[in-house]
């Protein structure tokens, strides 16, 4: 049985320790699609706590952008790779956070 080895059939398959672009993309079309449910959830609830639904509501607006960021880091091929040390972003942490920009120490470094 022959192997593929087309152009096609390895730029499908993730480098070793990476997400398979279309793993990543579904994972991130899920959670854009889970936010977009509850800004809809908060636009048509009752808005007794104006301020938290504001607040819930540009959480929610944040998330998709960062989602939406990451869709075209997959188009542009650089999803993976940290945006500020440029390693590869751990697959695991991928899983967990599909729309992450950084690895973990240089997210650490961003947050303080």
């Amino acid at each position: 049985m022959p192997s593929d080895t087309s152009p096609t059939a390895s730029s499908a398959r993730p480098r070793p320790g990476r997400l398979a672009p279309s793993d990543a993309r579904q994972r991130l079309e899920d959670a854009r699609s889970s936010r977009a449910l509850q800004l809809r959830a908060l636009d048509s609830g009752p808005s007794r706590e104006g301020h938290l639904v504001a607040t819930q509501t540009e959480a929610n607006n944040r998330v998709i952008a960062e989602i939406d960021a990451a869709v075209a880091r997959i188009e542009d091929g650089s999803y993976g790779t940290c945006l500020a040390c440029s390693t590869s972003i751990p697959a695991e942490r991928l899983e967990i956070l599909p729309y992450t920009r950084y690895c973990v120490p240089c997210q650490h470094r961003a947050a303080t």
